[in-house]
Parts: structure tokens; C-alpha cells; sequence
């Protein structure tokens, strides 16, 4: 049996960053840390720094994306690097060569650290095994699998407007049977230490009984919502359901979708969130999520600061590497 690809250097710092599954809270809050370092106020010039000056840094996404693909360049240039951006299924790939010689094609050019984003479990691990000591892998999003920069920048979103974790009850709606934002989320808030994390789906959208062992499970949503710091909302994932898709989605609305009406029922100071891209009117209405109570655009904010984070990190630990 393969074992887990080590995302750690031998001083325990991240080389790769494949999952949130197994990381250390103490790592984790020092990513958190570290991107209010990167915060600015709206209308200032962001930060910048040369973490990766002289480094290139290679997109390759498999999927389609706007936040993450466009925070994850935003980051790479305000630390200094080149960026190379690959749609994968319009370059070699698509001709029929493997992800790894394409790999090899772009580590050949001296590419320091790729962001991959794939369809297919297991690529970026994949990847991870056969590049060489000197380069770096992160996910930007793995099938339904895992999500960990959106778990880390929600955790950040959370932190920002709730402070200690710990007392806190974080409500996940929606499609979390083939979220992977679902599941970083679920990785990095048991990790931090929230007291009660709890599920709310219809049966077809819960995940397997043996996933998020230490989350409660809710078919209502009224149920769910009841006293909750947080509520993160997720749309359907229909690109990953083979099954029938709920036909009735004015039904799949009253019955999970968040009103004004839903939302009292949770603190009179909680907080919603939404990773992106939402559907309004099916898991959300417009009241909600531009009302003000959302905090979604520091979500995205929260991205770039969360990826400069990383790549920062990553940067330093492979200088501290260096002979």
C-alpha cells in the first residue's frame, strides 16, 4: 500500500500543500497569522514582497475557476514571481500526453511551484511524487476530495469576525456529499477546535457515514440553523453528480435554501458564507447574501492574503532547506 506523500519538510515546515487532513492546528494558525500580514483596507495599494523573486510559479487547471485560478496569480506577482497560467485541457494534455510529461515539460523550464487543479483524485499527489526536491505542489482544488487554501481562508473569514474558535457552532449546507470545500472546511475546524460543526443536506447530498465523523447531522434545516455563529452555504454540484439531480429546485429552495426568515434563527450576530460560485434564489437569496450579515467578498479578499501566505512559507522553508 502507498503511503501518504509527507507534506512536511524534515524541519516540519510545508513543502507541498495536498490537504488539510493530518496538518497541525499549530501550522494552521501560523498561515492564519501570517495572511493578516498580506490585509489592507479597500482602496490602498496591497502588500507586496520579494518572497519569490526570481520564481515562476505554473497554473494548471483542469477545471474551471475565477476566484481561486486569479487569487493564486495575485498572490504569486505581489511576491515577485513570473506566472505561467496553463489551461490543461487546451494544451498537450489534451493530444494525448500524460500530466506528468507535461510536468517534466515545465519543471525543464525551471518552474519553481505548480498550482494544479483536477477532475481526477490523486493528480496532484501524482504529480507531487515525481517532481523534482527543488519544486513545490498545491492544490487548487482536487475533484470533490479536498480544497485546503478555501479551508484555510475560511477558517481566516471566521477567525476575523468571531475571534477564538473554540464555543463557536459552524452550520455547512448544501451539496457536501461532492464538496470538497466541505471537506478542507471539515479538516480545518476540528482542527482549530470548534465546538459543535454541524451538516445540514438532503439524504443524496449527506456524505458517507464513515466522513465527518465529529459532525452532527441535520435533515432540516430549521433544525440546523438554530443558534449558529456561522453558516456556510454551498450550491449543487452538478458537475459531479451522476445521479438524477433534485428536478424541483423551487422545493430544494424552501426546504434548503437561506432566507432572511432561516437566517433569524441562527445568532443575531452570525455570520454567512459562500465559497463561490453561488446560485441565487436555490441556495441563497439575494437578501441574504448581499445583506449584512454575508461576509463573502472577505472571502475572496481572504484568498489572495491566505495563498500569499503559503507561497511565502513555502518560500522561506526551501531557502531554510538550501545547502
Amino acid at each position: 500500500m502507498t503511503q501518504p506523500l509527507p507534506q512536511l519538510d524534515t524541519n516540519g515546515r510545508l513543502r507541498h500543500l495536498i490537504t488539510l487532513d493530518g496538518l497541525d492546528s499549530g501550522l494552521m494558525r501560523e498561515l492564519l497569522k501570517r495572511a493578516q500580514d498580506y490585509q489592507c483596507p479597500p482602496g490602498q495599494l496591497p502588500p507586496r514582497g520579494d518572497n519569490l523573486r526570481n520564481w515562476t510559479v505554473a497554473s494548471l487547471f483542469a477545471e474551471p475557476s475565477t476566484r481561486t485560478r486569479a487569487s493564486f496569480e495575485l498572490a504569486a506577482r505581489r511576491l515577485g514571481a513570473d506566472v505561467l497560467n496553463l489551461d490543461v485541457m487546451l494544451s498537450s494534455r489534451i493530444k494525448g500526453e500524460s500530466i506528468i510529461d507535461t510536468i517534466y515539460t515545465l519543471e525543464a523550464m525551471q518552474v519553481d511551484v505548480f498550482v494544479i487543479r483536477d477532475a481526477q483524485p490523486g493528480t496532484v499527489e501524482l504529480v507531487a511524487r515525481h517532481v523534482g526536491d527543488q519544486v513545490s505542489v498545491i492544490s487548487g482544488g482536487e475533484a470533490h476530495i479536498s480544497h485546503p487554501t478555501q479551508g484555510l481562508l475560511d477558517a481566516l473569514t471566521i477567525q476575523q469576525h468571531k475571534g477564538d474558535f473554540r464555543g463557536l457552532t459552524v452550520t455547512i449546507v448544501g451539496d457536501i456529499r461532492h464538496s470538497r470545500v466541505a471537506r478542507s472546511a471539515h479538516c480545518a475546524l476540528t482542527a482549530l477546535g470548534v465546538a459543535e460543526l454541524r451538516l445540514v443536506a438532503p439524504m443524496e447530498m449527506m456524505p458517507e457515514l464513515h466522513e465527518f465523523q465529529a459532525a452532527r447531522r441535520f435533515s432540516s434545516f430549521d433544525e440546523g440553523i438554530a443558534g449558529a455563529d456561522v453558516v456556510m452555504m454551498l450550491r449543487i454540484q452538478k458537475e459531479r453528480i451522476a445521479e438524477a439531480l433534485p428536478t424541483d429546485i423551487d422545493r430544494y429552495h424552501e426546504l434548503y435554501g437561506l432566507t432572511p426568515a432561516r437566517l433569524a434563527r441562527a445568532k443575531p450576530q452570525a455570520i454567512v458564507m459562500h465559497p463561490g460560485p453561488m446560485n441565487r434564489g436555490v441556495e441563497i437569496t439575494s437578501e441574504v447574501a448581499d445583506g449584512p450579515q454575508s461576509v463573502m467578498r472577505r472571502q475572496v479578499a481572504n484568498g489572495v492574503a491566505i495563498r500569499m501566505a503559503v507561497l511565502a512559507h513555502i518560500a522561506e522553508a526551501r531557502r531554510g532547506r538550501a545547502p
